[in-house]
């Protein structure tokens, strides 16, 4: 197409740097325009027709919201990976309007990589399956101030009483007083928080049971079959889902691999080469998630009772890849541990592997889904 024009914009809470870059010719910027709406509908109509428009920014805080806007008024976006900007050596000057002109250029000469961009619903998803996780995290630090506290006291459970149990916790409110009545006020407010939390995460946990239910049928087919993988219940697997959306958008396994920023890290030359720890340059969310769920396959193969209950939901293809996902994973932690790596190293590694297995099930939830239905006469 003529007379096309790339847009690199620097994209803040207030403001946004615009540069343009036209297709054979200098790079210039326009200055600084508010972000705001109405904002870039003026900027639109004056860089001329949207189909002739190319506009790019960086991923980061303020979102997907400038993209829907540019979406709806017809002017094609993408929302690039900030990490993948190139970046000369030398250069020790950053001003908003040299991002704007470098994103423009960089844009033109196709040097950027675009993240992918979810939809309303699937963003929807993702940002309570979030609020899930910062709430176990509150929780968890609510739960450690509390046991310090009683650390700090000598007031130990007896014997036979689990941490955090409701045996524990009725242990804590009828067992546990103090003198000083400073400490029975902690005492009373590290309780509160420690119930104000679980009530949190089983009120978010519910949340996203009625969440699944509204999802696409192909999103909920695969969040069941992913759930007969060890390691994998159904809050991950939504996680999962709600992180990578489907998952055939990635050609190979390595593909998601690398989006989750699970591969080692390399810098050869010539005869020599090295790898090192993994990049962690990719969506650390799906990271923690395979990691977490990897620790399952340190045990032999086995398929339980919960397991079995979940595998249910799953036809036979999908149960078979399950069993050899964890065949194959056992072997490779048993080996890895054998020569020495530490645990930490092997978990990671059979992290990595286990997406393999992901993505292999949900490409084959979602091809059967898409297969179209032969009628018999």
């Amino acid at each position: 197409m003529k007379n096309v024009r790339f847009v690199g914009l620097d994209v803040h809470a207030e403001t946004i740097a615009v540069a343009v870059a036209e297709a054979t010719g200098e790079v210039r910027s326009l200055g600084m325009i508010p972000n705001r709406a109405e904002s870039i509908g003026r900027l639109v109509r004056k860089l001329g027709k949207p189909e002739q428009l190319r506009v790019c920014y960086e991923a980061g805080p303020t979102g997907y919201v400038l993209y829907w806007q540019l979406s709806e008024l017809g002017v094609k976006c993408e929302v690039v990976a900030p990490t993948l900007v190139p970046m000369k050596s030398g250069d020790r000057v950053k001003t908003d309007r040299r991002d704007a002109e470098k994103l423009a250029r960089s844009y033109r000469a196709g040097d950027l990589t675009p993240v992918w961009v979810p939809d309303g619903a699937q963003e929807a998803l993702r940002d309570l399956v979030r609020a899930r996780w910062a709430a176990k995290r509150d929780q968890l630090r609510a739960r450690h101030r509390l046991s310090k506290f009683l650390l700090r006291h000598g007031r130990r459970a007896p014997e036979g009483i689990s941490a955090w149990t409701e045996r524990y916790l009725q242990w804590v409110k009828t067992q546990i007083s103090f003198a000083h009545h400073a400490q029975e006020l902690t005492l009373s407010d590290y309780l509160h928080e420690v119930e104000h939390a679980a009530a949190r995460v089983t009120r978010l946990e519910r949340s996203i049971d009625a969440a699944i239910e509204t999802l696409p049928l192909k999103l909920r087919a695969v969040i069941d079959a992913l759930q007969s993988l060890r390691g994998i219940a159904q809050i991950s697997a939504v996680s999962i889902v709600a992180e990578v959306g489907e998952l055939s958008r990635f050609e190979h396994p390595r593909q998601l691999m690398g989006y989750s920023g699970a591969v080692c890290r390399e810098h050869s030359s010539g005869p020599r080469i090295h790898r090192g720890p993994i990049s962690k340059a990719g969506n650390a969310h799906l990271r923690r998630i395979v990691v977490e769920a990897a620790w399952a396959y340190r045990h032999r193969p086995a398929i339980g009772r919960t397991l079995a209950a979940r595998q249910q939901r799953s036809n036979a293809p999908v149960i078979e890849l399950a069993w050899k996902a964890q065949q194959r994973l056992h072997r490779r932690y048993a080996r890895l541990m054998a020569r020495g790596k530490n645990k930490q190293q092997t978990i990671t590694a059979v992290g990595r592997e286990l997406l393999g297995f992901i993505w292999a099930i949900g490409i084959h939830v979602e091809q059967e889904l898409s297969a179209p239905v032969r009628r018999t006469a």
